[in-house]
């Protein structure tokens, strides 16, 4: 089979199909899979790349994609070649599994997806979307032998398939409820599984603590054996960079102490371009000037929140282009959202969408107009906006939304 734009598009819907990935279903049965045995089979297979890998191991509810971005500027800043690996992808797949490195950032090349997925064919039967695409990412960066990688976990951590690793050192970023169906419906319960990842003598350093969370770290620790840390007990001197997101600040403070536990002088001026130097998206992103269109792909009530709070502590006119999964907890988030916006009703593509017509009519109180597409919800509400002066449009509630309208902008 040759490699050509026809077949290599192929290739990624069969694996969508085959495997239901968060990029069309969510963490569903299919893309999810509990379970280390099937990715300890595939890395023996493939020659046990995830042994090979000098790494860093990041979870948490909200940030891990961040602090895992902030820590490969930062590392490439010191001279380091870097494997990137986070999810989910907004526009290309391959923005999964990147190579950052002192002059820039690129993501995996297309014919090494296609050669794997087409040569390793029998080798992937029965997987999950996750564990292939994990496996990818683990080969390909052992087999150009970076210096170190920093992996993002999945979903939750013990049985997240990037937990066949031992790292030097595991992060967690923050811990709240969400894919609770999955991990638990407590933030414990929730915090002992992305405590998972801590390993025997690795240091575990935790971006945040409170009297429901700090015990289970504690205790985790204390079996496992390994030392624990916690952020705010570093002395590190914050300062702006280019994700401007209301809950970066508490990110960087987690990437700052994970470099000194990692013994690596922090690079302020990588830390401050580190969306520019890895490709990262989708965190309160400026897709518009003028207009001004802010997007980002915070989902779960910890992180509308904080986003929420920012919009209304503007002071503007707010335009917000809304859709979100049928699973998510719209109870929990309708009391934060900013009851004077003008809202876009929407429902992204694919079968886990709530539609809109349901979530229109869990809108009582606010003002809404019900839009056909996040298309059609991103033009009608730029309409609006270009007559109402001084106006933010946010556009979120959702990866897929933030996916789908992000193709719609031109980069800026």
């Amino acid at each position: 089979m040759d490699l050509t734009e026809a077949t290599y598009h192929r290739l990624l819907e069969e694996l969508y199909a085959r495997h239901p990935s968060v990029q069309n279903q969510g963490f569903t049965t299919g893309a999810y899979k509990p379970g280390l045995d099937g990715m300890r089979r595939l890395d023996a297979a493939l020659g046990h790349p995830a042994q090979r890998l000098r790494a860093v191991h990041v979870a948490g509810t909200n940030g891990k994609g961040s602090v895992s971005s902030m820590l490969a500027a930062a590392l490439a800043g010191a001279g380091l070649r870097v494997g990137l690996y986070t999810s989910p992808h907004l526009v290309d797949f391959r923005e999964r599994i990147k190579l950052v490195e002192p002059g820039g950032w690129s993501m995996i090349p297309r014919e090494e997806v296609f050669r794997f997925l087409t040569e390793r064919e029998r080798d992937l039967e029965g997987l999950s979307f996750f564990e292939i695409t994990t496996g990818l990412a683990f080969k390909w960066f052992a087999d150009i032998d970076v210096d170190i990688a920093v992996i993002e976990v999945g979903l939750g951590g013990r049985l997240d398939s990037t937990n066949i690793l031992t790292p030097e050192l595991a992060v967690v970023t923050s811990i709240g409820l969400d894919h609770c169906a999955l991990l638990g419906n407590t933030r414990g319960a929730i915090t002992a599984e992305k405590a998972g990842i801590f390993k025997p003598g690795v240091p575990a350093l935790c971006g945040e603590r409170d009297a429901e969370t700090e015990p289970v770290f504690e205790a985790r620790a204390s079996v496992v054996p390994c030392p624990l840390f916690f952020a705010e007990d570093f002395d590190v001197e914050l300062f702006d960079t280019d994700l401007t997101g209301p809950y970066q600040a508490a990110n960087l403070r987690t990437a700052l102490a994970a470099l000194e536990l990692l013994g690596i002088d922090a690079d302020r001026e990588a830390l401050a371009h580190t969306a520019a130097r890895t490709g990262l998206r989708g965190r309160w992103e400026r897709l518009c000037a003028d207009p001004e269109v802010i997007c980002d792909i915070g989902h779960n009530p910890p992180a509308l929140a904080i986003n929420f709070r920012r919009l209304r502590e503007s002071g503007r006119p707010l335009l917000i282009v809304y859709g979100i999964m049928a699973d998510k907890d719209l109870d929990a988030i309708r009391p934060l959202m900013p009851p004077d916006a003008h809202y876009f009703l929407v429902a992204p593509r694919g079968e886990r969408a709530l539609p809109v017509a349901a979530l229109a009519a869990r809108m009582d109180g606010f003002r809404c107009t019900v839009c056909n597409s996040v298309q059609d919800g991103v033009n009608q509400a730029l309409d609006a906006a270009r007559k109402t002066p001084g106006c933010i449009l946010y556009i979120g509630g959702s990866n897929f939304v933030v996916a789908e309208a992000i193709d719609l902008f031109e980069p800026l």
